[in-house]
Protein backbone atom coordinates (compact mmCIF):
# COMPACT_ATOMS: atom_id res chain seq x y z
CA UNK A 1 0.00 0.00 0.00
CA UNK A 2 0.94 3.40 -0.79
CA UNK A 3 0.92 6.68 1.73
CA UNK A 4 -1.85 7.96 -0.78
CA UNK A 5 -3.81 4.84 -0.52
CA UNK A 6 -3.51 4.66 3.21
CA UNK A 7 -4.79 8.67 3.45
CA UNK A 8 -7.63 7.42 1.46
CA UNK A 9 -8.55 4.34 3.53
CA UNK A 10 -8.47 6.39 6.37
CA UNK A 11 -10.53 9.06 5.61
CA UNK A 12 -13.36 6.26 5.22
CA UNK A 13 -12.52 4.00 8.61
CA UNK A 14 -14.60 5.34 12.14
CA UNK A 15 -11.69 2.97 14.24
CA UNK A 16 -7.84 2.18 13.37
CA UNK A 17 -7.32 -1.42 13.42
CA UNK A 18 -4.26 -3.45 12.55
CA UNK A 19 -4.31 -7.15 12.18
CA UNK A 20 -1.42 -9.38 12.36
CA UNK A 21 -0.63 -11.68 9.87
CA UNK A 22 -1.50 -14.48 12.86
CA UNK A 23 -5.08 -12.69 12.80
CA UNK A 24 -4.99 -11.38 15.85
CA UNK A 25 -5.35 -7.67 16.24
CA UNK A 26 -2.76 -4.97 17.25
CA UNK A 27 -3.78 -4.48 21.02
CA UNK A 28 -5.69 -1.11 20.52
CA UNK A 29 -3.60 1.24 22.67
CA UNK A 30 -1.14 1.08 20.08
CA UNK A 31 0.98 4.12 19.41
CA UNK A 32 2.54 5.17 15.87
CA UNK A 33 5.88 6.28 16.96
CA UNK A 34 6.92 7.33 14.13
CA UNK A 35 6.62 8.03 10.35
CA UNK A 36 10.01 8.10 8.31
CA UNK A 37 11.54 7.86 4.87
CA UNK A 38 14.04 4.82 4.66
CA UNK A 39 16.39 4.94 1.69
CA UNK A 40 18.71 1.57 1.05
CA UNK A 41 21.33 1.40 -1.63
CA UNK A 42 22.68 -1.41 -2.13
CA UNK A 43 24.31 -4.23 -4.45
CA UNK A 44 22.55 -7.51 -5.21
CA UNK A 45 24.39 -11.21 -5.72
CA UNK A 46 24.94 -10.62 -9.36
CA UNK A 47 26.57 -6.92 -8.72
CA UNK A 48 23.47 -4.77 -10.27
CA UNK A 49 23.41 -1.55 -7.66
CA UNK A 50 19.97 -0.80 -6.96
CA UNK A 51 18.11 2.13 -4.80
CA UNK A 52 14.66 1.66 -3.05
CA UNK A 53 12.91 4.07 -0.55
CA UNK A 54 9.72 3.17 1.49
CA UNK A 55 7.76 5.25 4.14
CA UNK A 56 8.47 3.69 7.52
CA UNK A 57 5.73 3.45 9.91
CA UNK A 58 6.77 2.18 13.66
CA UNK A 59 3.90 0.31 15.68
CA UNK A 60 4.26 0.23 19.13
CA UNK A 61 2.07 -1.34 22.45
CA UNK A 62 2.37 0.74 25.75
CA UNK A 63 1.46 -0.05 28.80
CA UNK A 64 -0.59 3.07 28.55
CA UNK A 65 -4.04 1.48 27.81
CA UNK A 66 -6.34 3.86 27.49
CA UNK A 67 -4.35 5.46 24.41
CA UNK A 68 -6.23 5.34 21.11
CA UNK A 69 -5.37 6.73 17.92
CA UNK A 70 -8.19 7.96 15.99
CA UNK A 71 -8.09 7.90 12.03
CA UNK A 72 -7.61 11.43 11.86
CA UNK A 73 -4.60 10.93 14.53
CA UNK A 74 -2.61 9.02 11.70
CA UNK A 75 -3.41 11.66 8.99
CA UNK A 76 -2.07 14.59 10.66
CA UNK A 77 1.24 12.32 11.62
CA UNK A 78 1.23 11.61 7.73
CA UNK A 79 0.67 15.28 6.74
CA UNK A 80 3.33 16.09 9.24
CA UNK A 81 5.82 13.18 8.04
CA UNK A 82 5.12 15.11 4.28
CA UNK A 83 8.36 17.38 5.30
CA UNK A 84 10.57 14.03 5.27
CA UNK A 85 8.70 11.69 2.66
CA UNK A 86 8.52 14.46 0.13
CA UNK A 87 6.15 14.53 -2.82
CA UNK A 88 6.36 10.62 -4.18
CA UNK A 89 4.07 8.22 -3.26
CA UNK A 90 6.10 5.51 -1.50
CA UNK A 91 5.06 2.37 -0.55
CA UNK A 92 4.59 2.02 2.91
CA UNK A 93 6.41 -0.67 5.32
CA UNK A 94 5.60 -1.49 8.63
CA UNK A 95 7.61 -2.05 11.75
CA UNK A 96 5.95 -4.06 14.79
CA UNK A 97 7.76 -5.96 17.31
CA UNK A 98 7.43 -9.09 17.84
CA UNK A 99 10.15 -11.65 19.08
CA UNK A 100 12.12 -9.28 17.02
CA UNK A 101 11.13 -6.35 15.48
CA UNK A 102 8.95 -7.50 12.28
CA UNK A 103 8.77 -5.38 8.90
CA UNK A 104 5.28 -5.74 6.96
CA UNK A 105 3.72 -4.60 4.36
CA UNK A 106 0.19 -2.67 4.56
CA UNK A 107 -3.04 -4.02 2.85
CA UNK A 108 -6.89 -3.89 3.97
CA UNK A 109 -9.22 -6.01 4.48
CA UNK A 110 -13.16 -4.73 5.28
CA UNK A 111 -12.31 -2.26 7.71
CA UNK A 112 -8.70 -3.32 9.21
CA UNK A 113 -5.54 -2.80 7.91
CA UNK A 114 -3.61 -5.80 7.69
CA UNK A 115 0.06 -6.32 8.36
CA UNK A 116 1.25 -8.70 5.21
CA UNK A 117 4.44 -10.23 6.19
CA UNK A 118 7.54 -9.85 3.79
CA UNK A 119 10.03 -12.18 2.39
CA UNK A 120 14.05 -11.71 1.42
CA UNK A 121 14.48 -13.16 -2.58
CA UNK A 122 17.06 -13.11 -4.61
CA UNK A 123 16.85 -10.21 -6.66
CA UNK A 124 19.59 -11.47 -9.30
CA UNK A 125 18.12 -15.10 -10.06
CA UNK A 126 19.25 -14.81 -13.42
CA UNK A 127 22.71 -14.48 -12.99
CA UNK A 128 23.32 -16.99 -9.94
CA UNK A 129 21.10 -19.84 -12.04
CA UNK A 130 18.54 -19.99 -9.37
CA UNK A 131 15.80 -21.69 -10.16
CA UNK A 132 11.98 -20.50 -9.20
CA UNK A 133 11.26 -23.16 -7.14
CA UNK A 134 12.76 -22.61 -4.09
CA UNK A 135 15.52 -25.28 -3.42
CA UNK A 136 15.77 -27.49 -0.14
CA UNK A 137 18.72 -26.32 2.22
CA UNK A 138 19.09 -30.57 2.86
CA UNK A 139 21.56 -31.50 0.07
CA UNK A 140 21.26 -28.33 -1.40
CA UNK A 141 25.25 -27.95 -2.46
CA UNK A 142 25.45 -29.50 -6.08
CA UNK A 143 28.06 -29.41 -8.73
CA UNK A 144 25.31 -27.51 -11.46
CA UNK A 145 23.73 -25.50 -8.40
CA UNK A 146 24.00 -22.15 -6.94
CA UNK A 147 25.80 -22.86 -4.20
CA UNK A 148 28.18 -24.78 -5.60
CA UNK A 149 32.05 -24.11 -5.05
CA UNK A 150 32.76 -21.59 -7.56
CA UNK A 151 28.89 -20.70 -7.57
CA UNK A 152 28.45 -17.05 -9.22
CA UNK A 153 26.40 -16.03 -6.38
CA UNK A 154 27.36 -17.40 -2.90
Amino acid sequence: MKVSELKNKLSTVGTLTFVQPNGAFVPRHFHITEIGLVSKHFVDCGGTVRKEQTASMQIWVAEDVDHRLKPTGLLNIIDISKNILGDTDLEIEVEYQAETIGKYSLGFEGENFVLVPKHTDCLAKDNCGVPEKKLELVGAETESGCCSPGGKCC
